[in-house]
């Protein structure tokens, strides 16, 4: 192969299963026609990212969708999150041997097959009974890593088990307990979880209209619980002050987790070396918006960070995650690892996120829609869709391999027109 005339090569539609070296997403978009061609059936799931949420909202009850939909006061920073993605425009390259992509990437010393993660996201059991079980099965089967969140309705060991040979990452809610907290990560640790990431901004729940409104948190009946109800050290200490097992007590075994989980106490950044003590691999933490809070991270220690908003889920009016992206990295970049969730709904919102410097990003609410829609399958669908939409938008826009998703494939343009797309 020349390098001045490098040979095109015919890309031929494969399996979007299996452990291939280079996986085709694309192929994802030729079976949908294919289906469609010959059987008039369409997918379960919209491939429209702006009809989404509404096919949900169809399907989900009332108060599945508004835990999942609503956000922090009046939505602000949600709608941030997607002004923010708007606000750059990819600049494409042509006549580049794009025929085929190369999506993978390199975190922490491991290979994985694509940047995009599942985002820890709590209680699916609202959503679907597959809940996180049945969608850190389909993550397994594509390639995509699954990071469990501590509010799960399914426990740490059944997660693993479903997950079975594929990455998976432990998301922790931090408890004020610290004898609960380690705990928690040596479950995680034997169960074969990766990495450990620790969210910073949810030490208290947030005002948070749409449940408010129907008076619904799932937790107090004890939906969301089951990481805590199934730890030893919780069940012993709840047995030693109630004199009765979790299961006889649900109402006040679930005001004990939740009151040490989401206690309204804030912890400290030297409170991260109890974490670097219990666990022997990286940390990553979770909800950092400020340059100086990143360069924290450093200081303490940990091996990577997740800029983030929390989906705009926790505080009202702030800034979107994206903004915050290059200064950040720009900060940091070179000291520890930088990903990115908040906001990611498109194929293309991937290639900015990765352009402004993330090495790879979290997405969270629409699989969660894809799960309420269709189950474990409606979930498969959008990764499906986004992997595809990726892998296309890559090719289209002149970019071989994630590498090549630079800052200099995007301009800043802000048009008056620009509004928030979907949430």
């Amino acid at each position: 192969m020349s390098a001045k005339h490098p040979t095109m090569i015919k890309q031929h539609p494969q399996s979007v299963h299996g452990h291939e070296s280079h996986r085709k997403y694309g192929a994802w978009q030729n079976q949908i026609y294919e289906v469609g061609l010959k059987t008039g059936q369409s997918p379960l799931v919209t491939c429209d990212p702006n009809k989404l949420e509404a096919q949900a909202k169809s399907k989900l009850p009332a108060t599945s969708y508004n835990y999942v939909a609503g956000g922090a006061g009046e939505r602000a920073t949600m709608d941030a999150n997607r002004l923010a993605f708007r606000q750059w425009k990819i600049v494409p390259r042509m006549l580049r041997p794009t025929t085929i992509r190369d999506l993978s990437v390199e975190l922490f010393g491991i290979r994985y097959d694509s940047p995009i993660m599942m985002a820890p996201v709590g209680v699916q059991q609202i959503f679907h009974e597959n809940k996180e079980t049945g969608v850190s099965e389909i993550c397994a089967e594509i390639g995509v890593p699954y990071v469990l969140s501590t509010a799960s309705s399914s426990s740490i060991e059944e997660v693993a088990e479903s997950n079975g040979n594929g990455h998976r990452w432990y998301q922790l809610y931090w408890p004020q307990d610290d004898e609960i907290t380690v705990s928690l990560l040596q479950r995680a640790q034997k169960s074969g979880y990766e990495v450990l990431v620790v969210t910073l901004d949810t030490w208290a729940m947030s005002w948070r209209p749409w449940d408010l409104d129907s008076g619904y948190v799932p937790f107090i009946k004890g939906v969301g619980n089951k990481t805590g109800f199934t730890d030893p050290v919780f069940r012993k200490k709840f047995e030693a002050k109630y004199g009765k097992k979790v299961e006889d007590e649900i109402f006040e075994a679930s005001k004990e987790w939740i009151g040490d989980v989401f206690s309204g106490a804030a912890r400290s950044w030297e409170d991260i070396e109890l974490l670097r003590k219990n666990w022997k691999g990286p940390i990553v933490l979770k909800g950092i918006q400020h340059p100086e809070d990143a360069l924290l991270a450093v200081k303490a220690g940990v091996q990577g960070i997740i800029v983030s908003n929390h989906g705009g889920r926790q505080l009202d009016g702030a800034v979107g995650s994206l903004e915050m992206l290059p200064e950040i990295v720009e900060a940091v970049g070179d000291k520890l690892t930088v990903l990115f969730d908040s906001g990611i709904r498109t194929g293309v919102d991937v290639i900015k996120a990765l352009s402004l410097g993330a090495k790879a990003v979290l997405v969270g609410r629409p699989v969660i829609y894809g799960l309420g829609i269709a189950g474990k399958q409606g979930a498969k669908e959008v990764l499906l869709g986004l992997l595809a939409d990726l892998d296309q938008s890559m090719g289209l826009a002149g970019i071989q391999s994630i590498a090549d998703c630079q800052k200099s494939m995007l301009r800043r343009v802000q048009y008056g027109g620009d509004l928030a797309s979907s949430n």
